[in-house]
């Protein structure tokens, strides 16, 4: 059954995040259960009785049909964590957000992904260095995350397009609106060679405290972050603070100390970011260098049963292939075939000898 309506639902509570809904779903059995519960199951699940009258509230107005349509209609995706086109890098930080909303298209390849964040001012200095790094992370194949502010962010994304790369861009309110709406159409290029994303209900306009919230998606997105110029207050450090918690890497590119965007990055070298000069440095520190040969592989090879009947059936878990030949009642060199094929296009990995886990 498809449950999406109803993460959509619990979606338009305002209070209800990642924490509340996992409780009430243990305590109710399902997404749909918790939904139509009555108000003193929800309050026996650990919601405070004004939380819970909310929620009945906005169920009895909620018509979830118009919601759905409407955001067809729109060409807006709305992407739960029960959806396979979940993107794998953000199922795994804290509080992952239970529903995300897409504009254009999301794809594997996006697993190599590194953040770039920074000044909504910057310097002609990193100006120059953010088209750059983007330009050759991209070109490298490499998807770039950013936020679509003013400044590094929309650099970023621009050089990421020039260079015929894919982008993603995190926003801080519905992916039906554009902040700043100077970048309506730079965010309609990204729909065309990524996607634009937010994990907030559709038409919520930006608010200040929704955007530290968002950037724990921008580093949660990928697998670095790097930082071209901010000062002490900026809010790409807020990234960082995330990126640390995810366990993500962070890197930072020297600045002048005569120059306050500087500070952050300086700052952040000090206390052990990695010092990034070239696009190189990235690549290598987080080995991404053979990410465009695996794109370009994925693309070529096409998907056959015995492909997907064994990423159906890897995890994170070891299957030796003996295993897999079992349960797929497949001869041995067909698995084996696949299996190759597999760690080409990055998706599985060897795990130990003639053992297999899934690489996403």
């Amino acid at each position: 059954m498809d449950t999406t309506r109803y993460y959509i639902a619990f979606n338009r509570v305002n209070g209800i995040g990642p924490a509340r809904l996992d409780r009430l779903i243990a305590a109710c059995g399902s997404i749909e259960a918790a939904w139509h519960a009555p108000l003193r199951d929800l309050v026996a699940a650990g919601l405070e009785p004004r939380l819970a009258q909310a929620l009945c509230e906005q169920r009895a107005s909620l018509d979830l049909d118009a919601e759905l349509e409407h955001l067809a209609r729109s060409g807006i995706s709305a992407v739960s964590r029960e959806n396979p086109a979940y993107p794998a890098a953000l199922a795994t930080i804290p509080a992952a957000p239970p529903l995300i909303y897409v504009r254009g298209r999301l794809s594997d390849v996006d697993s190599w992904a590194v953040a770039i964040v920074g000044t909504r001012s910057p310097t002609s200095y990193g100006r120059d260095v953010a088209r750059r790094l983007a330009t050759d992370l991209a070109a490298a194949g490499v998807t770039i995350v950013s936020g679509l502010a003013i400044g590094i962010d929309a650099l970023a994304h621009e050089a990421a397009l020039e260079a015929g790369g894919r982008t993603i861009a995190v926003l801080a309110c519905g992916v039906d609106l554009i902040y700043p709406e100077r970048h309506t159409t730079l965010a309609a290029r990204i729909r065309t060679a990524g996607a634009v994303v937010s994990e907030f209900p559709i038409g919520l306009k930006p608010m200040p405290q929704l955007f530290p919230v968002r950037n724990r998606l921008i580093s949660g997105l990928a697998r670095g972050v790097l930082v071209v110029e901010a000062d002490y207050a900026s809010g790409a450090l807020i990234t960082v603070d995330y990126a640390l918690d995810q366990g993500r890497d962070v890197f930072a590119v020297p600045g002048s100390i005569f120059s306050p965007k500087s500070n952050g990055p300086n700052q952040l070298i000090r206390n052990g970011a990695a010092l990034v000069s070239s696009a190189a440095d990235i690549l290598d520190a987080l080995d991404l260098t053979r990410s465009t040969s695996q794109r370009e592989i994925q693309t070529a090879l096409p998907d056959g049963p015995v492909e997907a009947g064994i990423l159906a059936l890897l995890s994170h878990e070891p299957r030796h292939i003996d295993e897999l030949r079992r349960m797929l009642d497949t001869p041995v060199a067909e698995v084996s075939a696949a299996l190759t094929l597999l760690e080409l296009k990055g998706l599985v990995r060897q795990h130990a000898a003639m053992q297999y886990v899934i690489a996403r």
